[in-house]
């Protein structure tokens, strides 16, 4: 019966989102104002330069519609979008690259137009969620970016480094609102509840209207649907008298809601939320057992919980992530004692602050020291030395660690084989340490260039003599540029060539600057001036065709943009920007580079007939799927290079884009997994020398 009714509404949403009006535009990549209601919170992606907003299509051009699409907008005002809030947009529509059930990925141009407002549920939802963050705005700043994530889910103003210990530490799980908060939460009101003298019969309405409540004000995502649909059901249990049983809820929950909405069966955010709850509910007892025999019930406790949700959850992580984290577990529990009495204080300051925004700034301040404690943990644990370790991605690296641990079961049981193993481990740590001591450090001798993992953009280091280098493009954050140019020694900058003015190409100038001097920028002749805001103070000169920079034994030749192109205008969209991307020829003794920015089809084939053959290809916009395969196999490179950021919301680098260079006989190299990339020059020709 559950495969029956999931295959006819994935079929028929399917069908939904497959046809129609809203598809035929997708695939004709056409230009269209139309309107949509928001369904989700907006949500910064890619190094926050674009708003992410999950809505639904509901009026296109001569047609009323109903189907779910991504909105992609630049202009900051789409952040205030509240759910339920229908807007009209102008946009080019385009067919989603992922497997999703949606209808069509638009690029937004502009503001939003508000058509109506919020529903009355969602403003006073909204309301409850800025009181919170008037009431956390004396806290300090990383404080009042943690505690509203903890309390509601709230992350918008959250420290991106922050965000990063704690990925890093294996607590980015607190910061998504799961069946830990709600548990809180219910297990709060019941407590209240018997304290004002209600029975059993009589306090589950009430913890019934708290998980309502939560789930409207901290926004029905994955997580939160599954805690609390399974929440419910305990309640339900409570109510009738029956004992309550976590594996039967827990599965109830998880089919009810991919009947409702089949796209969580794919949701990475749900799969962790139920796999977690699994481990708590299958190993954590079992474990907690064994570990009271001796340790003090607490800490037994405690070990069990973090111990079993981390393995639960460390398949579903390796392929996302490509790496295993060593400290979660430890980190998890020093941050454990310090969640209640955030979560708790923090929602009730919540509560106090839709009456009295003082008064709550006196309740949440006791929430902020013990959110100063959890990032203090993040902290400690992210900068320690192999706090993770890198492992295969993808579902290669899952099945490898489920083979991996089944092997560690057979070890633990055998006495025999625990001493193998531990003289094995003792053999690696003394090959590791010798390997340490006598590895040359970084960067290799003799690098030509180096792809910089700046994350979701573009930084190139071309070699220009000693301390000195060529760099293209920035990146979009100033920090991750800086560290790469300080690793390879670059003091001095003769040449910044940003190709096209887009945020993850240029938004990482002063990084480039800092310390060291830049003597003069290029950039593209159809530029629309937004790199002047980075650029002050330094000689600026237009790309054009043809032309020649010589700096030391380093060439670079512009292939593109042509002289002739007129100049970009502040409304033109992102593919027309893409493809006004500066084109170079990199060449030095024993090397070649093509480098090719964010161009596109259009612009790459128009190229093809000029593209020389080459060391080393730069592929285009981070690996997307728009790609003229004429360009890349004209490069004719035996290393190709992607510059790409781990988990990015585009869905960078493309399958077929990955599969079309490894057809080409290209070696395919990715920042995304293997950090700064080197490229060296040896007897057997170019090489790529990953940092990682």
């Amino acid at each position: 019966m559950c495969a029956a009714a999931s295959s006819v509404g994935v079929g028929l949403r399917g069908t939904a989102v497959g046809t129609g009006p809203v598809r035929e535009l997708a695939r004709e990549r056409a230009t269209a104002t139309a309107e949509a209601v928001v369904t989700a919170d907006p949500r910064y992606g890619a190094g926050r330069r674009v708003l992410l907003v999950r809505a639904r299509m509901e009026g296109v051009p001569g047609a009323k519609v109903r189907v779910p699409v991504l909105l992609i907008a630049g202009d900051p005002r789409w952040a205030r979008l509240v759910p339920s809030q229908r807007v009209r947009l102008t946009g080019r529509f385009a067919v989603p690259e992922r497997a999703e059930l949606l209808a069509a990925v638009v690029i937004v141009r502009g503001p939003p137009a508000a058509v109506s407002p919020p529903s009355t549920i969602q403003r006073a939802a909204e309301r409850v969620r800025a009181r919170l963050r008037a009431a956390v705005a004396g806290l300090p700043p990383d404080q009042r970016g943690v505690l509203p994530g903890m309390v509601v889910g709230d992350t918008s103003r959250m420290n991106p480094a922050v965000a990063d210990d704690f990925k890093k530490a294996g607590l980015t799980h607190l910061l998504v609102v799961s069946g830990a908060n709600l548990a809180i939460v219910v297990g709060a009101v019941l407590w209240l509840c018997r304290v004002a003298g209600l029975g059993r019969r009589r306090a589950p309405p009430f913890a019934v209207l708290a998980v309502c409540a939560f789930v409207v004000i901290a926004r029905p995502e994955p997580s939160v649907l599954r805690a609390a649909v399974m929440g419910l059901i305990g309640l339900l249990a409570l109510f009738t008298g029956r004992q309550r049983q976590g594996l039967p809820a827990l599965g109830a929950a998880v089919i009810l809601l991919v009947l409702i909405d089949p796209a969580l069966a794919r949701s990475y955010g749900f799969t962790l939320s139920v796999l977690a709850t699994a481990g708590l509910l299958v190993l954590a007892p079992a474990w907690r057992a064994r570990l009271a025999r001796r340790l003090p019930g607490p800490v037994a406790d405690a070990l069990a919980v973090a111990g079993a949700a981390q393995v639960a959850v460390a398949p579903v992580l390796v392929m996302l992530s490509g790496e295993i984290g060593v400290v979660s577990v430890f980190a998890n529990l020093l941050a454990a004692p310090a969640v209640a009495p955030a979560t708790l204080l923090g929602a009730a300051g919540a509560v106090v602050a839709l009456v009295s925004v003082p008064a709550a700034r006196i309740v949440v301040w006791p929430a902020g020291l013990a959110v100063g404690w959890i990032i203090r943990v993040a902290d400690i644990a992210a900068g320690l030395p192999y706090a993770t370790l890198p492992w295969p991605g993808g579902g290669l690296g899952a099945v490898s660690l489920l083979l991996a641990g089944g092997v560690a079961v057979l070890i633990l049981r055998s006495a025999r084989l625990r001493l193998v193993a531990a003289a094995a481990m003792c053999g690696v740590l003394i090959a590791v340490v010798a390997l340490r001591v006598l590895a040359p450090g970084w960067p290799p001798a003799g690098w030509r260039m180096v792809a910089c993992d700046v994350g979701q953009g573009d930084a190139l280091a071309l070699a220009a003599g000693p301390g000195r280098a060529v760099v293209v493009d920035a990146g979009p954050d100033p920090a991750p540029v800086d560290g790469c140019l300080s690793r390879l020694g670059v003091t001095d900058v003769p040449l910044l060539v940003l190709t096209h003015p887009h945020a993850d190409h240029i938004g990482g100038t002063a990084g480039v600057r800092r310390g060291r001097t830049v003597h003069a920028v290029l950039t593209t002749a159809r530029t629309s001036g937004r790199e002047q805001r980075h650029t002050g103070g330094l000689g600026t000169h237009p790309a054009l065709g043809g032309q020649v920079w010589r700096i030391g034994d380093l060439a670079l030749s512009v292939l593109a943009p042509s002289s002739a192109a007129p100049a970009l205008l502040p409304g033109d969209d992102g593919t027309t920007i893409n493809n006004a991307s500066i084109v170079l020829v990199a060449r030095a003794p024993g090397f070649s580079a093509l480098l090719t920015g964010d161009v596109e089809s259009d612009a790459q084939r128009a190229l093809e007939g000029g593209v020389p053959p080459v060391d080393v290809l730069k592929v285009p916009h981070h690996g997307s799927r728009d790609q003229a395969p004429g360009f890349l196999a004209a490069a004719r490179a035996t290393v190709s290079l992607i510059s790409v950021g781990a988990d990015n919301d585009y869905g960078h680098p493309a399958p077929s884009t990955v599969a079309l260079l490894r057809r080409l006989n290209t070696q395919v190299h990715r920042t995304d997994q293997e950090g700064d990339i080197a490229m060296v020059r040896t007897a057997m020709g170019v090489v790529a020398v990953p940092r990682r």
